[in-house]
Order: structure tokens, then sequence, then C-alpha cells
């Protein structure tokens, strides 16, 4: 009896741990480096589903520059080109990973 609940123990303790890994791993940011070109498919902000080289709220910088060509959303603090809130129906997609060769 003292081995079952050992085993049961043990086998609590592994899948506890790799729930908390998968959900670790899922909530975990993905940005783009530095480098990549803009418009690539490494070109990605994971965390907010819009080009890395154009999020806002990674690099608050590129604020300037939406609200000089008036591509600004006051309401909800994104360019309007990103804003899902006003355009609903906006899809905003991942360039295709090249293919390799």
């Amino acid at each position: 009896m003292c081995s079952s609940v050992v085993s049961s123990i043990c086998l609590v303790c592994i899948l506890l741990f790799g729930c908390g890994r998968v959900a670790e791993e899922k909530e975990a940011p993905q940005h783009a480096a530095a480098e990549v070109v803009p418009g690539s498919y490494e070109d990605w902000c994971g965390e907010h589903q819009v080009p890395e080289s154009q999020c806002t709220r990674c690099n608050p910088d590129l604020i300037a520059a939406f609200r000089a060509t008036g591509d600004w959303c006051p309401e909800h603090g994104l360019p309007e080109s990103q804003c899902l809130a006003c355009n609903p129906n906006l899809k905003i997609e991942r360039p295709p990973k090249p293919e390799v060769r």
C-alpha cells in the first residue's frame, strides 16, 4: 500500500510539473529579434499578433509615426490599422514562413 501511495504522489507531481511547463510555454511572449527584416515572417510580435516592427505596445517610440500619418485610435491607444475593437473584421496575418530548400 505504501508503494502505491508513493507512486500516486510521484504521478501527481509529474503531471503538475508537466502541465505547468506547458502553461508557461503558451504564456511566454514571442518577440522578434532586432535585426529581422520588417515585413518578414520573423518580424512578428506573438504577444500582440502584429508585426514586431509596427508594435506600438512593445515599442512606444513608434506611436508618433502612426499619429503623424493619421493612423491612430485614441480611444484604444493603438494604430487604427491594428485596432480590432474599432475594426472587428480586420485580419492581421503573419507573412508566410519561407520554404526551406
